[in-house]
């Protein structure tokens, strides 16, 4: 098949995209930028370019392909709101180039959107309403696409998507401890974040673009949840700072606009897409992988 992948170049995308190609597939990659097409060429992808604010061109890269893997989605966590209802708008057009065949899309989305106090599983669904989070946006613009007889389904990637090149959440924890001189977790740090490393993420998008089915919601998820004081420490070990927990006013004194995350308990099962998709993960787990070098050059 020929698949159109938005977000080609990025962390997860570059990895998709090799995923694809290894496969059989050949790809469409979306690229903003001279040096995003350059990337993708040298991967053995085609180029289409183009931007996330442009939904005729993205609807026009979708007409040309048998699939679509929407993974792009503007990182601007001060206009965050305004941005989720952009990836509305552009999983509206990819899915209305779609309409009338099976082809399909597969949406990106995320295990934080789901809170509770027990694991969270690929049937549970965000909460809705005026205090919903807005990205919410994301799996709204799928179901009603779903409903439209497209067929698309959700791919949730856990709150940290980890190896080499990861420039997310784990990166901004660690330059904040190089900034503060400490490694924080709020209270007792036992709350838990589900991780993926990028290359079994990317195998999943691959197992629910070939094998998923309209509707469906998968969890890109190998380990179920790290605990975050596990995390903090093998940062406080690595920079030789102390290792601290912060609590009422101090979280947001420390964390910033970060604290909502740096609390999040987010224990997710993936056991569903497991057995639906055939996934299983086979790569290194976040600790290890962040008690790694690399993690800590520059």
């Amino acid at each position: 098949m020929r698949i159109f992948v938005t977000g080609a170049t990025g962390f997860v995308g570059e990895a998709v995209v090799r995923e694809l190609l290894a496969a059989g597939h050949s790809v469409l990659g979306l690229a903003r930028s001279d040096a995003g097409a350059d990337t993708l060429t040298r991967l053995g992808a085609a180029v289409h370019r183009g931007d996330l604010l442009d939904t005729a061109g993205l609807a026009e890269g979708a007409k040309a392909c048998d699939g679509v893997i929407h993974l792009a989605f503007i990182h601007d966590f001060s206009r965050f709101k305004e941005n989720c209802e952009i990836d509305r708008g552009v999983i509206a057009a990819l899915g209305g180039a779609l309409a009338g065949s099976d082809r399909p899309l597969v949406v990106t989305s995320g295990t934080g959107l789901l809170s509770s106090t027990r694991i969270v599983t690929e049937e549970d669904m965000p909460q809705s309403g005026p205090n919903a989070v807005p990205r919410i946006a994301s799996e709204e613009a799928a179901a009603a696409l779903v409903a439209r007889g497209v067929n698309a389904s959700i791919m949730r990637l856990p709150p940290t998507v980890h190896g080499d090149g990861d420039h997310g959440f784990v990166p901004m924890l660690i330059a904040l401890a190089r900034e503060k001189g400490v490694s924080a977790y709020v209270g007792e740090g036992l709350n838990r974040w589900p991780a993926v490393h990028r290359f079994d993420a990317a195998q999943a998008f691959r197992l629910a673009l070939e094998k998923g089915v309209a509707g469906a919601r998968y969890h890109a998820v190998a380990e179920e949840g790290v605990a975050f004081r596990d995390i903090a420490s093998v940062i406080g070990q690595r920079l030789n700072v102390p290792v601290v927990s912060k609590n009422g006013a101090d979280v947001a004194g420390h964390f910033g606009w970060f604290a909502h995350f740096a609390g999040m308990d987010n224990l997710a099962s993936s056991q569903r897409t497991r057995e639906l998709l055939g996934w299983e993960p086979k790569q290194i787990g976040l600790i290890a992988d962040l008690d790694r070098p690399p993690y800590f050059e520059g």
